[in-house]
């Protein structure tokens, strides 16, 4: 069913430029809308999400003007349903607008709020804002001690600006993702499904972590995944506030302060390219 238009341009009528970004190989299409209105739908989303007939990517960002920030973001999952946060994406673009500004820092609004970015000797930083324990904010579908799941696995359920469901495990790389994720994923305790992580504490500043996200399945990294994790083990008591963390993509850096937790890492701009009219009016 068509349900995207695409927005018309003096050098390309009908076509649809993008960029392709990764942080940690949590991959991303970006779609650049500043200066016009929103053009990603529900279709678009799931036929550029396709890794065999569309471009793939783990999540859609969707750059607009600011709200009394320096740009806006929308995000998309690959199967058409909209994120509320994602924390490397975020990083990616606001390594793209810095760089293409020449400047340090950066405001974005999100769903989440306003968050904060910088970028310093390469790497990119990002205040994805204070941690939801309350829970109808994470959300959860009633009211159960968030620090201890009533699930087995003895879970904590943390909100990021999307929900998420972190287990402590002995062994992160032995965890069959593919099975426990989907599974609690649409548990009937999260009436909006959940991200699930599974977190090896490595020690009190070291953790492993691997994810199965909502709408999309195992992604190499997941920013607010790992903010989430970082906070779940503080709150435990399995580690201090700023912590080291190794995903299957590599390594972030979160340090939870006052003003929310911090998100440090690297990012790629892997190319940017044009959707043709073909696969525009296809949808």
């Amino acid at each position: 069913m068509k349900d995207y238009i695409a927005p018309m341009t003096d050098s390309a009528p009908s076509s649809q430029t993008f960029m392709k970004m990764h942080g940690l190989g949590n991959d991303f299409v970006i779609i650049d809308s500043r200066g016009r209105p929103a053009v990603t739908t529900p279709g678009l989303a799931r036929a550029l999400g396709d890794r065999h007939r569309g471009v793939g990517f783990d999540q859609l960002a969707e750059i607009r003007d600011g709200e009394g920030t320096d740009i806006s973001l929308d995000f998309w999952n690959s199967d058409g349903s909209r994120a509320g946060a994602c924390g490397n994406a975020t990083r990616c673009v606001a390594a793209h607008v810095m760089g293409e500004a020449g400047s340090t820092s950066l405001t974005i609004r999100t769903a989440r709020g306003e968050l904060a970015a910088r970028i310093d000797e390469g790497m990119v930083s990002v205040n994805m804002g204070h941690p939801q324990f309350a829970w109808d904010e994470i959300p959860l579908s009633r009211d159960v001690d968030h620090r201890h799941l009533p699930l087995e696995g003895d879970p904590v359920a943390v909100g990021m600006g999307n929900p998420h469901c972190v287990f402590f495990v002995p062994d992160a790389e032995a965890v069959p993702l593919t099975d426990w994720g989907p599974k609690v994923e649409h548990d009937p305790l999260f009436p909006e499904a959940t991200n699930v992580e599974f977190a090896e504490v490595r020690a009190r500043d070291e953790i492993r972590m691997r994810v199965w996200e909502r709408g999309t399945g195992v992604t190499l990294a997941c920013g607010s995944g790992a903010c989430a994790t970082a906070v779940a083990a503080h709150l435990r008591g399995l580690t201090d506030r700023r912590v080291r963390m190794e995903l299957d993509g590599g390594w972030l850096v979160l340090d939870w302060r006052e003003d929310g937790v911090w998100m440090t890492g690297a990012t790629a701009h892997v190319f940017t390219a044009a959707l043709t009219p073909a696969f525009l009016d296809a949808i």
